[in-house]
């Protein structure tokens, strides 16, 4: 069992969040369901918590009302290899609902925010040149969708 879960609180909506993220991401799966039963404060059948497990890290939703939302306070950062990965899950995280945000962040259609990020990117900013550097950061503050080919050029000086 793994020490620390994130346990993310959904109005009503937790399984169809569960179904969308492992739907997204392919190294994923559906580990429980639980559900309310009679005389809970939902009504019974609806989903209790759902655990969905995603590339090896699990999370638990939680169905309990309107009371709490997400924000970008916490965000979950996606590592991706190329700019294909990249696209590719930008565009399903937005999907049906979800924003853009500025440097690589978004949100999705139930409002947890994301960070789509190459992996090329902490080695352009915290190059040996901080010039380079500098200017791979004025590039990524003006993305909304990261896009490697222009932050290496700008780390470069093309």
């Amino acid at each position: 069992m793994q020490k620390i879960t994130p346990f993310l609180w959904f109005d009503n909506n937790a399984e169809e969040a569960m179904n969308f993220y492992t739907s997204v991401f392919k190294d994923s799966k559906v580990l429980s369901v639980s559900r309310y039963g009679e005389g809970a404060p939902m009504p019974k059948g609806t989903v209790l918590t759902a655990s969905f497990e995603l590339f090896g890290l699990q999370f638990t939703a939680l169905n309990a009302g309107p009371m709490f939302k997400f924000t970008e306070a916490i965000s979950f950062v996606v590592n991706c290899e190329t700019q294909k990965e990249v696209d590719e899950y930008w565009t399903k995280l937005t999907a049906d609902g979800g924003a853009e945000s500025m440097c690589g962040w978004l949100k999705d259609k139930f409002g947890l925010s994301w960070q789509i990020v190459p992996t090329a990117l902490p080695k352009l900013l915290n190059g040996s040149d901080p010039e380079k550097s500098a200017r791979a950061m004025q590039a990524m503050m003006k993305m909304r969708k990261l896009d490697i080919q222009v932050l290496q050029d700008a780390y470069d000086g093309k």
